[in-house]
């Protein structure tokens, strides 16, 4: 299957670019706050992934949403040796919940 846009790296992110995660759809079954913050995680840089979480609890949303395992982002993010920053991000922004 071809791409129908190639891969750019380094490139500076939108608000609008960074807000349109918070729409994707989840698979049936799966916990929409989960679902974003989990899309957002694989696809941003800390950078993006901070400001995408500071519109994500704009909107009211569950910071400690989970997914079919009951575990958190927070949860499996901590499991990644080289996601320190995003672990800083999620724990901060569930301060900020509580």
């Amino acid at each position: 299957m071809a791409l129908s846009q190639p891969a750019r790296f380094g490139e500076d992110w939108s608000d609008d670019r960074v807000r349109g995660y918070l729409n994707r759809q989840p698979p049936a079954g799966v916990n929409a706050d989960f679902h974003v913050l989990n899309t957002a995680y694989k696809h941003m840089r800390a950078y993006d992934f901070e400001r995408f979480i500071c519109f994500f609890l704009e909107e009211g949303r569950d910071i400690n949403a989970v997914n079919e395992d009951g575990k958190t982002l927070l949860d499996l993010v901590r499991q990644h040796p080289i996601s320190l920053d995003f672990v800083h991000i999620l724990e901060d922004a569930t301060q900020k919940a509580a």
